[in-house]
């Protein structure tokens, strides 16, 4: 019997023990916090992902449910540098390891290389794949060399003239310093 695994419902237990891989090419629309993060730009950009279970012994014979995912995206984003347009992709491979209870998960996550989360019948898999796209941004998007000439003056040339106009307070002292002894 072939079983239809669904990405929004997915069964991790059944997921794993088929060992089956996912493929997904989703629209960015579909992703709402990842929009929301390219300020509404390229909802039509491709968010590609593949998902495989695996079930695999321990070293005490018990099985250990896995999922290997990895996900890839270009966003549209703003550079902080030259406040221009910057496109960063994104790419993300993790391993995950299911355990039955939140506590399991919670202790074991400290020392596992991987991450641990509690087996579910009923996985939102797309929330997963957004989740962690979402923590490989950026704090500061850039480019690597922006394409225009940034321009670092922190003074305008009116400023300038101002600056030029203005009388110096020590200039006048000297002049009446000066016109004391004439």
């Amino acid at each position: 019997m072939l079983t239809e695994f669904q990405p929004r419902h997915l069964d991790v237990p059944a997921f794993a023990q088929a060992g089956v891989t996912l493929r997904g090419n989703d629209v960015l629309s579909n992703y709402e916090r990842l929009l929301q993060e390219s300020g509404g730009q390229g909802a039509d950009r491709q968010v590609q992902w593949e998902a495989r279970g695996a079930q695999q012994s321990d070293a005490s014979g018990h099985a250990r449910i896995w999922l290997h995912l990895s996900a890839r995206l270009s966003l549209p984003l703003t550079c902080q540098r030259c406040l221009g347009p910057v496109d960063i992709v994104l790419d993300v491979a993790r391993d995950f390891r299911f355990v039955a209870t939140e506590a399991q998960a919670e202790t074991e996550d400290e020392e596992a290389e991987e991450d641990v989360l509690v087996l579910s019948r009923d996985f939102d898999l797309q929330t997963l794949v957004e989740d962690e796209l979402l923590m490989a941004l950026p704090l500061v998007p850039r480019h690597e060399a922006c394409p225009t000439a940034l321009t670092l003056a922190v003074q305008d040339a009116d400023f300038e003239a101002a600056q030029q106009a203005q009388p110096k307070p020590f200039a006048v002292l000297a002049g009446l310093k000066t016109g004391r002894k004439g």
